[in-house]
């Protein structure tokens, strides 16, 4: 009995804390019982009334009859709280935004494309300026690939928030992270260990993030545990890059700029402890945060470019000192 009672204490402390003030209220819940029973078949997909069909737009975005019971029901209580001078509710643990052609949250979508775009057009401009056999150019193109990965899923779980489309947006935002500490640790190491190692780096990396993935995909998703991941290798990123700027500012003038890219980076993460409802319902401090990371890219990849410059003028000039001293 005491151990069926703790389990009856935790669901109900567990309930509590995934609610929020809006979707918690009992105006919303009787709203959305109501709607569901007069508009929505017993699975919630369909309409009763046949009548009742949504533009084109909304069916394809996969917007069901309870989902838009949801809606409709979120916004009267916003009204509800509003006339009686309260704050602006979260639902769900989210803010309320406008729906535009279907999309939860339009702003956070474009952004998430925006950064997309500038990855996109920085790598086409590494390419140009930087030989294709310069070393490290390949890091640089793999980073490139899993940042475009990761905002593409980040466009597509902000456009439609479901259970996979939660986990694919916050695993890719991850191996973002984790990317850029691989690269990190390939550029620092990269005259200090052997060939074979680099291989041994890389499989562990891989089977980390596997690792990462299965765990949240396994039950409830575990968001305490994966943003302490990210905050953890992040900062050890941030700090050993730091003192390999601060090492090379001399002998490698350019490196200021992954020293300034690191230091704004952290500065814009800012925006993701403020917790205010959105500007006009569409621009929250999350949406605001990707838009704040889009021309920090510009300037990373300006160091790649520098860098494997740099990298190339010294590995030339190895080989024509090897010439002179057979």
């Amino acid at each position: 009995m005491y151990f069926s009672l703790q389990c009856l204490i935790l669901a109900v402390l567990i309930k509590y804390t995934i609610s929020s003030a809006g979707d918690h209220s009992p105006y919303y819940q009787k709203c959305l019982e109501k709607c569901n029973l007069l508009n929505c078949t017993d699975d919630g997909q369909k309409f009763i009334d046949s009548s009742s069909e949504q533009p084109i737009i909304l069916y394809l975005t996969q917007w069901s009859c309870e989902d838009e019971c949801k809606y409709q029901c979120m916004w009267k209580t916003v009204d509800g709280f509003h006339e009686r001078n309260w704050r602006t509710p979260q639902f769900h643990g989210k803010w309320p935004f406008i729906r535009l052609l279907g999309l939860q949250e339009p702003a956070s979508v474009l952004f998430s494309i925006l950064n997309a775009y500038v990855h996109l057009t920085m790598i086409r401009k590494f390419r140009r300026e930087v030989r294709p056999d310069s070393p490290l150019s390949w890091l640089w193109h793999a980073f490139c690939l899993v940042c475009l990965h990761a905002w593409f899923w980040s466009a597509v779980f902000h456009a439609r928030d479901f259970p996979l489309t939660e986990l694919l947006d916050y695993a890719c935002a991850f191996s973002m992270v984790l990317m850029s500490c691989y690269v990190m640790l390939i550029r620092l190491l990269r005259d200090k260990i052997p060939r074979f190692a680099l291989v041994t780096i890389t499989t562990f990396f891989i089977a980390f993030f596997a690792n990462h993935v299965a765990y949240l995909s396994m039950g409830k998703f575990d968001y305490g545990y994966n943003m302490e991941l990210n905050i953890l290798v992040g900062t050890f990123t941030a700090i050993c890059w730091f003192g390999w700027c601060t090492y090379n500012r001399i002998r490698q003038p350019y490196v200021w700029k992954c020293a300034i890219f690191v230091a704004l980076t952290g500065i814009v993460m800012l925006l993701e402890i403020v917790d205010r409802p959105p500007i006009f319902y569409i621009f929250d401090c999350h949406s605001l945060w990707h838009l704040s990371t889009a021309p920090l890219v510009i300037l990373l990849y300006s160091f790649a470019i520098d860098d494997c410059r740099y990298l190339r003028k010294k590995e030339i000039e190895g080989i024509d000192l090897g010439k002179k001293n057979p």
